[in-house]
């Protein structure tokens, strides 16, 4: 074969490689959003008497308004590797994406980053006010353990790590995770950060999620071997970085319209990225070396991990 058929192979490779990873992934989307629209209450009107349809409404809009899901993707490549239950994995998949929401909803209100925009919509506190904003983001939390719990309770689920599994999420959404991770980001503003501060940072702003996520697709197995998931740790934490990472070059890379977001905000804020600390090649750079290591933490696991490693790939090469 010419080197000219090979490349032309490889980049045919590549082609239907990425056509079959989007393939899962629009599926497994399919999933989450049918589990999410499960789960979130519906406004049940003024037949039905006093409800609090209006906090309802806002939990839905928030909540089924896109995304990448990213977090959920994670749930399911994981649970693929564990062996898990479908109605497990969904329970998961949308506690983790309900944290999430949660976040981006207080996030975006005026005493945080008091954004006017989010996955291409008007931010939830602009809409309904930031009192209703506050509350959305109270019961989407508490939604995402109810979500978790549910498929745990039923029949032949008595083996798997119920325990492990809510220390676990609370433990990344809390205060030495996501929570204590934007505590880092609002005191940072206008500072000057050394490296391993501002790692610290967004492995605890951004990385825990992403990280339990992975954990919770594995649980929802069972307790994995030791071996396996000190490799699932790892991919975790180093793809938790990356995707971090990957949004701070995309903050002055890409415009508002791709992003579903108001561009260029970090700037904006005087907020520390990799990019103000390191420039935007050694940002590209460093992603690409994460990618290298999500990848490495994966090989004795083999096969099994297709999924993570394809995931791997469309963090660090997506451009929204």
């Amino acid at each position: 074969m010419s080197t000219t058929d090979s490349l032309i192979s490889s980049g045919h490779a590549a082609a239907f490689t990425d056509q079959a990873r989007d393939a899962w992934m629009r599926l497994r989307g399919e999933q989450i959003e049918s589990a999410l629209e499960r789960l979130l209450p519906q406004p049940v009107g003024a037949a039905a008497g006093l409800a609090p349809d209006q906090l309802h409404e806002a939990m839905r809009y928030a909540a089924l308004s896109g995304g990448k899901r990213v977090r959920p993707l994670l749930v399911y490549a994981a649970g693929e590797l564990s062996g898990a239950a479908a109605a497990v994995l969904d329970g998961a998949a949308a506690a983790v994406e309900c944290i999430h929401v949660y976040s981006l909803v207080h996030d975006d209100m005026p005493c945080m980053d008091d954004d006017d925009l989010r996955r291409g919509k008007p931010t939830v506190h602009r809409v309904w006010g930031e009192a209703v904003a506050m509350l959305v983001g109270d019961a989407l939390q508490a939604l995402a353990f109810q979500a978790l719990a549910a498929p745990l309770q039923g029949a032949g689920r008595a083996n798997l790590p119920a325990a492990d599994m809510f220390a676990a999420l609370a433990r990344a959404a809390g205060s030495e995770g996501m929570a204590g991770g934007q505590a880092l980001d609002l005191q940072a503003v206008g500072q000057r950060l050394e490296r391993p501060q501002l790692e610290t940072m967004h492995r605890l702003k951004t990385g825990a999620m992403l990280a339990v996520s992975v954990e919770l697709g594995l649980l929802c197995g069972g307790t994995p071997a030791a071996d396996t998931a000190r490799a699932i740790r790892v991919y975790g934490e180093t793809i938790g970085l990356a995707f971090q990472v990957v949004d701070d070059i995309l903050d002055v890379t890409a415009d508002s319209a791709t992003l579903g977001k108001t561009a260029g905000k970090d700037e904006a804020n005087a907020k520390p990225t990799y990019v103000s600390m390191l420039g935007l090649d050694a940002s590209r750079a460093f992603a690409a070396q994460l990618r290298g290591r999500a990848h490495e933490a994966l090989r004795p696991l083999g096969p099994a991990a297709r999924r993570l490693r394809e995931l791997a790939d469309f963090i660090v090469d997506r451009v929204s």
